[in-house]
């Protein structure tokens, strides 16, 4: 298969809505990203080599009923550096200073400060009696607002999805599992005990977002 040359002059804002794309929808072939762009497939197309050939996106072929394979295009681990860290750099010393000042018990305490701290400013955003799902609407764009890129969806009647596609502190959280597992007590003290949460996706377990099935 013949490829279409890259286009001598890029357009650097497509290449990044291509990348937001990638990351906000997950794995996408060339049409759809070229209907949500409103551009040409092979306008589509020549971008999408390019940020291939900088490492950025990779893809995997899918057998369609009619045709040829479809090539569904996604971020590679280069393309985080797209995304906001959280000062993962800093974050990381400090966690490390902790733990070799003050040993395990001083970064669980640390670690619980914080948390106390991220639950009393949620709870305070949270709408006086509302429902789960407005309590989970809330919780998602709290999270975006953190660089999250959080979505909530439903399944059925009290059973949702809280997707959080992107990890700012996802640097620190590798070298420090306290952070993650302070997740979910931090959900649960803001939904309520009466709220069933579980992780089903871990972008640290080496998916590509993280995903809690939340029940009321």
């Amino acid at each position: 298969m013949t490829r279409e040359k890259p286009e001598k002059k890029s357009n650097p804002r497509t290449r990044q809505e291509i990348i937001r794309l990638l990351k906000q929808e997950g794995s996408l072939d060339a049409t759809a990203l070229a209907n949500q762009l409103s551009v040409s497939g092979m306008a589509v197309r020549q971008h999408l080599y390019a940020l291939e050939a900088d490492g950025l996106i990779s893809y995997q072929e899918e057998a369609r009923a009619v045709g040829r394979p479809a090539k569904l295009w996604q971020l590679t681990a280069a393309a985080n550096s797209f995304f906001p860290e959280g000062y993962a750099e800093l974050t990381l010393t400090l966690l490390r200073s902790v733990l070799e000042a003050f040993g395990d018990a001083g970064l669980e305490q640390l670690l619980e400060v914080r948390n106390q701290k991220q639950i009393a400013a949620y709870r305070n955003a949270m709408p006086a009696n509302g429902s789960l799902q407005e309590r989970l609407q809330v919780l998602a764009e709290l999270r975006t607002s953190e660089g999250y890129m959080a979505d909530l969806q439903t399944e059925r009647a009290d059973h949702y999805l809280l997707i959080e596609k992107h990890c700012p502190i996802c640097t620190a959280a590798a070298a420090c599992a306290g952070l993650c597992n302070k997740e979910i007590e931090l959900f649960q003290a803001v939904l309520g005990e009466d709220v069933t949460i579980e992780r089903i996706e871990h972008i640290i377990a080496g998916q590509k977002r993280c995903v809690y099935q939340i029940t009321g």
